[in-house]
């Protein structure tokens, strides 16, 4: 697919010898020349940022110079008293505690392979993680231990030793080679972090995907990878500070709301742009849109980062309570699709005042790699934006043929921070990936360089051979004042092979009767993409800890529902 000419600010920013030129990798992917090659060399530089406040929590708050103290102190302890190497997996798994910063940190320092692990799993899902990545060290809260203890127990009866596990937030018991590790007590910020050797091709992180379609797969991304995907939010903030005219780097650190789980991938793209800029991450112990609009007035937060549905939350809260959100500078959104009339509700609002944003990224390419700000995202609400330098793109037909601009195909990705495949899985990572491609299995189409998601191949719906893209259709569900949030979905039909239903969520106190829903749809769509059917429910609809709508919950209960009015 030929690339679109790069603008003005693109030149300027990737011109040979500028801060985000990039060179060829021996694939012939792109790869930045300039910026750090691991992520230990990238955390040592933040200690530069001294007394700046980085961590901001109800527990605890953390200059840089007391996060890279505790992170290093933890991290000699690893090597001199716990005996690990580099290449052990270090598993993290706890709330948004400041130690999770810390324990993830101290991990890349000594060399080992972080591994977050999602914080809402049951002992069942940790097992099979646990089993599947053999970590020797386990890094969790109180609330974490009791699901991780079985897995210890039995390590210890197999293999006849326990692998060490450090615990915060606990005061209860603890078994042998467990330790509540208490933090500001051993931290020397004259000793640093203990001598190993980190190269760019050593293994990082492994981050296991949602597992919204079946088993969790462990991405392994190598240092390269992670510090390319350190320096791709570094080069949409550059962009988008030259497209407001401002110089990058000046004006103050950003304070920034942070609403990801640390787990999630979205998560690092947000505490890379920080960290890089000296800012500051206010904490969430749990989210609650009346407490994010208190935490932003409290601390002045100028940056927002979220799911489109805590995003929402915050505007609805923030107009009832008539909060003007006066420090908030930008609001970023990803980890799931964004309904085109997000952006729309915060322009008639706010004006220009907030910035608007919103990106795409996977565990597969280690955080965001395309994003649209500004005036080019208030044009263009249904964009997913414009990939970074070490990003390239191709839309595929189901050989793999790029196919040409505006057609709709499989969004193919390769680059720096692509993940070198699947951790224990030679199958799924074939599959997967191909001539350094990864296949994402997201529909896209590209016009003007920008790329837009039209869905996943897998939601997609075909209804009497007509293709349905559910995410079209949410998006007009979601124009009604009255939707707070809706999902559509692909029911069995015995003539059609498949038709659409939609399952939506409505404001408190509405009235809007489902023949309307559809007629405020039949109004947009066409009529082959018009909900045949309509669910109403009172609760939220059900979401994994990244925001993405979990169909699978929805689709038995609703054909269920369509077979009985038939």
């Amino acid at each position: 697919m030929p690339q679109s000419e790069p603008s003005e600010i693109e030149a300027a920013l990737c011109a040979p010898g500028a801060p985000f030129a990039v060179t060829a990798a021996e694939d012939g992917s792109p790869v930045f020349e300039n910026g750090p090659r691991t992520l230990r060399e990238f955390v040592e530089t933040v200690r530069s940022f001294g007394d700046a406040p980085f961590l901001v929590a109800e527990s605890a708050t953390y200059t840089y110079g007391e996060f890279f103290a505790e992170a290093s102190g933890l991290a000699r302890r690893f090597v001199e008293v716990y005996g690990l190497r580099p290449g052990d997996r270090a598993v993290v798994a706890m709330r948004n505690h400041p130690e999770w910063q810390i324990a993830f940190w101290a991990a890349q320092l000594a060399g080992l392979v972080a591994v977050p692990l999602n914080a809402w799993w049951t002992e069942d899902e940790f097992g099979y993680a646990l089993d599947d990545c053999g970590p020797r060290v386990l890094l969790v809260d109180g609330e974490r231990l009791a699901r991780v203890e079985p897995w210890a127990r039995r390590q210890a009866e197999l293999h006849g030793e326990r692998p060490w596990t450090v615990t915060f937030h606990h005061d209860g018991e603890v078994a042998e080679r467990t330790e509540r590790f208490e933090l500001r007590s051993a931290a020397d910020p004259a000793l640093g972090p203990p001598d190993v050797q980190v190269h760019a091709e050593d293994d990082a992180t492994i981050i296991y995907t949602s597992g919204t379609t079946g088993r969790p797969k462990g991405a392994v991304a190598t240092h390269l990878a992670q510090a390319g995907a350190m320096l791709n939010p570094r080069y949409f903030a550059a962009a988008a500070a030259l497209e407001r005219g401002v110089i990058p780097g000046q004006g103050p650190a950003p304070v920034a709301l942070m609403t990801f789980p640390f787990f999630h991938v979205a998560a690092f793209t947000s505490v890379y742009s920080a960290m890089a800029a000296g800012g500051t991450l206010v904490l969430m112990h749990k989210w609650d849109a009346g407490k994010a609009l208190e935490a932003i007035r409290r601390h002045a937060i100028t940056y927002y980062a979220g799911v489109p549905a805590t995003a929402l939350q915050l505007l609805a809260a923030a107009e009832q309570h008539g909060d003007g959100l006066e420090s908030l500078a930008m609001l970023n959104t990803g980890g799931a699709a964004a309904p085109p009339d997000l952006v729309t509700r915060l322009t008639e609002r706010y004006g220009e005042r907030i910035e608007p944003r919103n990106g795409y990224g996977l565990t597969e390419t280690s955080g965001g790699v395309l994003a649209i700000f500004g005036a080019e995202y208030r044009a263009h609400p249904e964009s997913a934006g414009r990939p970074t330098p070490a990003t390239e793109v191709r839309i595929a037909d189901p050989a793999g043929e790029p196919l040409p601009e505006g057609e709709i195909g499989e969004l193919w990705l390769r680059g720096q921070a692509l993940v070198r495949g699947y951790w224990n899985a030679p199958e799924a990572t074939a599959a997967a990936f191909q001539d350094g491609w990864f296949r994402t299995g997201d529909l896209a189409t590209v016009r003007d360089g920008r790329v837009t998601v039209v869905d996943r191949m897998k939601d997609m719906v075909i209804r009497g051979g007509e293709n349905v893209y559910c995410v079209e259709v949410e998006a007009v569900l979601h124009e009604h004042p009255d939707v707070l949030d809706a999902a559509v979905i692909g029911v069995a039909h015995p003539v059609l092979g498949e038709e659409v239903a939609a399952v939506v969520q409505l404001r408190a106190g509405s009235a809007v009767t489902v023949d309307e829903l559809r007629a405020h749809a039949a109004a947009s769509l066409a009529g082959f993409k018009v909900p045949a059917h309509v669910f109403v429910r009172d609760e939220p609809l059900p979401r994994n800890a990244t925001g993405k709508v979990l169909k699978r919950e929805l689709r038995g209960p609703v054909q269920e529902r369509v077979t009985r009015t038939r």
